[in-house]
C-alpha cells in the first residue's frame, strides 16, 4: 500500500477490539482499506490485537489507543487524543461489553458496571467524537445490540441497581439501551443535519469469552448451555458478519438493525433483524436519551472548542 493510501485511508474506532467479535471486525475493517484504532483497556492486549490484525492484512495501518469504558475520564481522555492526531473518522463500531457479571459490581463513576460498560461509557464516547463523525465523508456509528435485547427493560426508577440487581435483567437493559440509543442517534443526527447514519447489530449466538461470566451467575444452566453452545452457535468470525454489515455494505439505511439470517437469528449471513415491542416507544427512547446526558454531562457539539 503506497504513502498515499495510508495518508487518504479512512478512520475506523473499534472499541473491544483485542478479542472476540471486536477483532474479528477490526481485522475486516482493515482488510477493507480503513485505518484502525483498536481502543483497548489494557496496552498489552492492544498490542496483540493489532500483531492479530497485522498478520491478517499485512500492509495494514493498525494502532491501540487507551479506552477504559469503566472511566468517564478514560473516555473523554481517549477522544481527545483522537480528535488531536485525527481529522475525520468514518466508522465507530461501539462494542466493547461484559456479560451478567455475577455480583453488583460499579464503574469508577459509580454505575451499574454493564450499563456503564455497554452503554453509557459508548454514549459518551460518541457525542465526544461527534466533532470528528461530522466532518467525514459519509459516517456511520454501529451499536451492538443483542438478541437479549428482547427481554430488557429500562428500568428508570432503578436504573443502576441501587435496589435489587440481577446479572441477566442488567444485561438485557444494556442491550435494549444500545438498540434504543442508535434510533435515538439517528432522530438527532437527522433533526440536526448531522449527516450520521446510525446502526445497530446483533452477532446472533457466537462462540467469544463473554459468555463465561454469563455462565458464573447461572452455574446450573450456564453449564448446560454451555455445553449446548457449539451445536446452536457460530464462531466470532461468522457473528462479526453483521457488524461488517452494517459498516460496509452499500444496502443498509439509517436506523437499520442488522443480525443473522438462520434459525432465531442465532447464526448465519447477515439480514435486517427483528426489533422487539420494547424498542417501539418514542417516549422511552427520548427519555433515555435525556437521562444518559445528565447522567454522562455528554454535549453533543459538532464543533471542536478553540
Amino acid at each position: 500500500m503506497s504513502e498515499d493510501r495510508h495518508a487518504t485511508a479512512p478512520l475506523a474506532v473499534v472499541t473491544g477490539a483485542t478479542a472476540g467479535l471486536g477483532l474479528e471486525t477490526a481485522k475486516g475493517l482493515a482488510a477493507h482499506g480503513y485505518r484502525v484504532v483498536v481502543a483497548a483497556r489494557n496496552a498489552e492486549r492492544g498490542e496483540l490485537a493489532c500483531h492479530a490484525i497485522r498478520a491478517h492484512s499485512p500492509h495494514a495501518e493498525v494502532r491501540a489507543e487507551s479506552l477504559d469504558l469503566d472511566s468517564l475520564d478514560s473516555v473523554r481522555d481517549f477522544a481527545a487524543r483522537l480528535k488531536r492526531d485525527e481529522t475525520a473518522l468514518e466508522r465507530l463500531i461501539n462494542n466493547a461489553g461484559i456479560m451478567a457479571l455475577p455480583r453488583l459490581e460499579r464503574t469508577q463513576d459509580g454505575f451499574e458496571r454493564q450499563l456503564g460498560v455497554n452503554y453509557l461509557g459508548h454514549f459518551l464516547l460518541t457525542s465526544e467524537l461527534l466533532p470528528l463523525l461530522t466532518a467525514a465523508t459519509a459516517p456511520r456509528v454501529v451499536q451492538l445490540s443483542s438478541l437479549a435485547h428482547r427481554g430488557g427493560h429500562i428500568a428508570f426508577d432503578d436504573l443502576n441497581a441501587e435496589a435489587s440487581y440481577d446479572p441477566w435483567r442488567a444485561y438485557r437493559q444494556s442491550k435494549l439501551a444500545m438498540l434504543l440509543f442508535a434510533q435515538a442517534l439517528q432522530k438527532q443526527s437527522d433533526a440536526q443535519s448531522w449527516g450520521l447514519m446510525s446502526l445497530a447489530a446483533h452477532p446472533g449466538l457466537s462462540r467469544t469469552a463473554l459468555f463465561d461470566a454469563g455462565v458464573k451467575s447461572r452455574p446450573v444452566i450456564g453449564s448446560v448451555f454451555k455445553l449446548a453452545l457449539p451445536l446452536i452457535s457460530q464462531s466470532a468470525a461468522e457473528g462479526a458478519r453483521p457488524i461488517l454489515h452494517a459498516a460496509l455494505s452499500d444496502t443498509v439505511g439509517p436506523s437499520d438493525y442488522i443480525g443473522p439470517d438462520g434459525l432465531g437469528e442465532t447464526r448465519g449471513g447477515p439480514k435486517r433483524a427483528h426489533r422487539a415491542r420494547n424498542t417501539r416507544n418514542p417516549a422511552v427512547e427520548a427519555r433515555l436519551w435525556e437521562v444518559s446526558c445528565e447522567l454522562t454531562g455528554a454535549r453533543w457539539e459538532t464543533m471542536q472548542p478553540a
